[in-house]
């Protein structure tokens, strides 16, 4: 099957252009695989992080061609008139903000109106977490033209049902990231992050208000009497001022067991972050799925997430993690009760059993088996 992929790789960076050039590597094992990435993701001035791009080029880089802007329609023309050249059997998009659906519906309308190709959309979110006015109309004007849709959690799969009763879909979790490479020593980790304390708890990943890292460092000030010799390392890109967060950690007398850091993460050094890890924390507010959990499973780490979304779908309660409320207090004993049950519940074991549903080997086999 000749198969188009439209969408955002490398020289970008972060977790799409990740699932982006992993899906295409996968795909091309036994598909002949063209990829379409952005010259322009996201203007700089609408942009809210420190850079779009990683710093160095990955020595894995799927090739792909550079001829989409997301805000310059002659490119939406010329990303169109190529796939057509190219006439695959199969296009596929991934979405995750209404911001692309113009771009993205442009390129599969006129693409529709010259070929009878096939579109599949992997859905992130539908109804995005920050939402506006024209959030549906954008999307309907991108999901009209789409013949196949996988969602990644029942909550996405709720809102694309709300839109199209009938859509012809599949639900299958995110899968696993396995691209940061191997775990390491733990202490070796430690000492590389310039972390002494026994106890180690992982935020991961961008910070944004739904992600409820406030929720984290007031949950910390309620650990600070039940638990010792613990350090939190909370670590991401933020996507808004960053002050009020550092406040809080004054405010709530942490600062001895927060670690702040308002940084990006290059693929190469996540294995450290992982690694000097016990347990990973998604202290969200809300949600549709998320990629640090896979990355957490990467590893063998455990995690403590909050019941939203679709997060509460890919935990095995008790023993790959725990699912909590919302709130500081439950987020807070959650963690509590991880470390009570340290010592007794072998979760590196029951991890590495779970975690077989999520490969990358059984989500290209959900999306051939759809499109069949």
């Amino acid at each position: 099957m000749k198969i188009v992929i439209v969408g955002v790789f490398p020289p970008f960076r972060g977790g799409i252009a990740n699932f982006y050039e992993t899906l295409a590597e996968r795909l091309s094992n036994n598909h002949e695989v063209i990829a379409i990435n952005f010259t322009t993701q996201y203007p700089n001035i609408l942009f809210p992080g420190k850079s779009q791009y990683i710093e160095s080029e990955s020595s894995t880089e799927f090739e792909a061609d550079r001829i989409l802007s997301s805000v310059n329609p002659l490119t939406w023309q010329g990303t169109a008139n190529r796939i057509i050249e190219i006439n695959p059997d199969l296009i596929i998009f991934k979405y995750w903000m209404p911001f692309f659906a113009p771009s993205f519906g442009t390129i599969i309308k006129k693409v529709k109106r010259n070929l009878n190709t096939k579109a599949l959309v992997i859905c992130d979110n539908i109804i995005p977490h920050e939402g506006r006015p024209l959030d549906k109309l954008l999307t309907k004007y991108f999901f009209n033209n789409i013949d196949y849709f996988i969602v990644m959690s029942r909550s996405v799969e709720a809102d694309l049902l709300s839109l199209y009763p009938g859509a012809d879909y599949l639900y299958t979790p995110h899968p696993l990231y396995d691209i940061f490479g191997a775990s390491i020593q733990k202490d070796t980790a430690k000492i590389s992050l310039g972390i002494r304390e026994q106890k180690v708890l992982l935020y991961f990943g961008l910070i944004r208000p739904y992600k409820g890292l406030d929720l984290l460092i007031n949950a910390a000030k309620l650990l600070i009497q039940k638990l010792d010799n613990y350090k939190i390392l909370a670590i991401g890109d933020c996507y808004e001022n960053p002050e009020p967060y550092s406040d809080l950690v004054k405010e709530n007398g942490v600062s001895d067991v927060f670690d702040l850091r308002m940084e990006f993460v290059p693929n190469d050094k996540v294995n450290l972050y992982f690694s000097a890890a016990d347990v990973v924390v998604l202290p969200y507010k809300s949600a549709t799925q998320s990629g640090v959990v896979p990355i957490a499973y990467h590893f063998n780490k455990p995690v403590v997430v909050t019941d939203v979304g679709g997060l509460s779908e890919i935990v095995n309660d008790g023993k790959t993690g725990y699912v909590v409320q919302p709130d500081a207090g439950s987020i807070a004993n959650g963690i509590l009760q991880f470390y009570n049950d340290y010592e007794r519940v072998d979760f590196a074991d029951q991890i590495e059993s779970y975690k077989q549903r999520f490969t990358w080997n059984e989500f290209i086999h959900q999306l051939e088996n759809i499109i069949s």
